[in-house]
């Protein structure tokens, strides 16, 4: 069955336009990645847990506050990998600090076959972006989620 994971696709108004926050995923491969790397904070939805629930979970894990508000729906988003991310979109109020976000950490072998084992964030850096910076900078699979979000919002 095809890997499944859930998200906030996080967002905020200011003076009357919006921005999307968008998280760099950390560790090596992606270090020197930019446009077409960033995504939205999600992650996998462990067995029997509430896909609302593992999306505000697993943001929370990735920039180290919660997220509350009203949590819009914007349904399920098939990626080049197979994989499906369920997202919702809020708007953060207050907004997030992209400064100070505090991301959980994942160890793995680095340099590969060293032997040795390295710690990295599972997030390296958060942004806000404006609609047109943001779809630049996303995944490709996640696309979709933008214009979404633009479709709730008119």
């Amino acid at each position: 069955m095809p890997e499944r994971s859930a998200g906030l696709l996080v967002f905020r108004r200011i003076e009357g336009t919006i921005q999307i926050l968008l998280v760099h995923p950390g560790g090596p491969f992606w270090a020197k990645k930019d446009e077409g790397a960033w995504s939205i904070p999600k992650g996998i939805i462990e067995p029997g847990e509430d896909d609302l629930a593992a999306a505000i979970r697993e943001t929370r894990e990735e920039l180290g506050t919660a997220v509350n508000g009203a949590f819009l729906p914007l349904g399920s988003f098939r990626q080049p990998s197979g994989k499906t991310i369920v997202a919702w979109a809020v708007e953060a109020n207050p907004p997030l600090d992209v400064n100070n976000i505090q991301s959980s950490t994942f160890t793995m072998e680095w340099p590969p076959k060293s032997g040795r084992s390295e710690v990295f964030p599972e997030v390296d850096r958060a942004g806000w972006f404006d609609p047109d910076a943001a779809a630049l900078k996303i995944l490709k699979g996640q696309r979709p989620m933008l214009d979404e979000l633009a479709a709730h919002l008119r």
